[in-house]
């Protein structure tokens, strides 16, 4: 069987987290997929979607779209439950709305291939080893969780990691605030839902936090230091390469 993988690493991954790229390569080569990143694969589109500018949203996407169609792949990973969504759910919408009818079958034939990391990597559970000293308190993202339906993955991978625990908090599934330009329109009410949710994970006795979606990640971790708190925050994909290298 074939384990060719076209990873797209995201846009906020690539300026602000490279880290969590490399790592996200270094697991799925450990499972055995042979991983490209195609260089044209550039935005999904989501930013300027959210912001109700549909044609230029697509004609970021159309591009990202030919170069993920060309990639000698079987699967695309997105390290990202927002921009998985945007392309496994929003896309074919998208393309829809500006008459690009072909780009929207295109889109739609690409869904059925395209997998968050998670999601991905469950698949191979049972081939994953490591440790790590932690007791984590796991971000839930919106699009992962209420678009994709995607919970347990990235719980049962958790699970695995020996040394590790998982903390219990009742905001684990609440909105960190973020909301890309949500955050940007409305800062006061964004800092009060991130503020509300890591005071429930601080409660937890958690020791770090840990989520599947960068974007969520950076959020909460510029309200932990703004707030004076060195908890460290962590992609999944750098949890599970580095309980492998120990």
């Amino acid at each position: 069987m074939s384990k060719r993988v076209a990873l797209l690493p995201t846009c906020v991954i690539d300026t602000v987290a490279p880290d969590v790229g490399t790592a996200t390569v270094r697991v799925l080569r450990r499972l055995g997929y042979e991983v490209t990143v195609p260089a044209d694969a550039t935005c999904c589109g989501q930013p300027a979607w959210n912001a109700g500018f549909a044609e230029q949203a697509a004609k970021v996407a159309r591009t990202t779209l030919a170069a993920l169609d060309q990639a000698p792949a079987d699967v695309v990973c997105v390290p990202a439950g927002s921009c998985a969504t945007m392309m496994r759910v929003f896309w074919a919408e998208l393309f829809e709305l500006v008459g690009d009818h072909a780009a929207r079958h295109r889109a739609e034939a690409l869904a059925g291939r395209v997998r968050e990391f998670s999601e991905l990597v469950a698949d191979h559970a049972d081939e994953l080893e490591g440790r790590h000293e932690a007791t984590v308190g796991y971000h839930h993202s919106c699009h992962m969780l209420r678009e994709l339906g995607i919970r347990a993955q990235p719980e049962a991978l958790l699970d695995r990691v020996e040394g590790l625990e998982r903390a219990e908090w009742d905001g684990d599934d609440r909105c960190c605030g973020f909301g890309g330009l949500f955050s940007v329109k409305q800062p006061e009410l964004s800092i009060a839902m991130a503020d509300d949710k890591l005071n429930s994970l601080l409660d937890s006795g958690a020791t770090e936090l840990v989520g599947c979606d960068q974007s969520c990640l950076m959020h909460l971790e510029g309200r932990l230091r703004s707030r004076g708190q060195t908890m460290p925050v962590r992609h999944l994909a750098e949890v599970l390469d580095e309980a492998s290298r120990t």
